[in-house]
């Protein structure tokens, strides 16, 4: 490989990484741009590496900003039917009627806590993009933070290339050092 080459490739993973990015201004962004650049040199294996930790962890923040939200609605809707349960199953205007402050205090809390924990997630990706953005312009690997890996690392298969020796005569090698 070339020093051009390599500067293309780490100039292409810095810009994969920082085009997650564009979900601040067109919708899923995060996921499509990531994309379109990982696939567009998924065969060197630098870029392998960091699209594929770059889309890993666009999933992982989805999916756990998904949580946090479903699980501030569900505890947000279970205190609000609590506190009318004079009329149970019925919303309506004189439902959420708090008469002191130490009834609203479990409000309060749920939606500090839950806002508190998106926003640790937010900065979490800001730093961890950053970061992985520096690692890539520097031509070192970067694995994120709290990421589940749905998009495993390819196999030699995966990217039709065939080895020397199938695993059978591999292991028969292997047995014929041995004894």
């Amino acid at each position: 490989m070339t020093t051009e080459t390599i500067n293309q490739n780490q100039t292409l993973a810095t810009v994969l990484h920082l085009s997650v990015f564009t979900q601040f201004f067109i919708p899923l962004g995060n996921f499509i741009f990531p994309t379109l650049l990982w696939l567009s040199r998924k065969q060197d294996p630098f870029v392998d590496h960091h699209g594929r930790n770059a889309l890993n962890f666009q999933i992982s923040i989805f999916l756990y900003s998904v949580f946090l939200l479903a699980a501030g609605a569900v505890t947000f809707i279970y205190f609000g039917i609590k506190f009318s349960i004079k009329e149970p199953l019925f919303l309506h205007e004189d439902s959420f009627i708090i008469e002191s402050f130490t009834d609203a205090l479990p409000f309060f809390i749920i939606i500090g806590v839950f806002g508190l924990l998106l926003l640790g997630l937010f900065i979490l990706e800001l730093f961890a993009v950053i970061n992985a953005s520096i690692r890539a312009s520097e031509g070192k690997l970067y694995n994120y933070p709290l990421t589940i890996n749905f998009i495993g690392a390819s196999t030699p298969d995966d990217n039709n290339h065939q080895t020397d020796q199938s695993k059978n005569e591999q292991f028969n090698d292997t047995q014929k050092q041995t004894t």
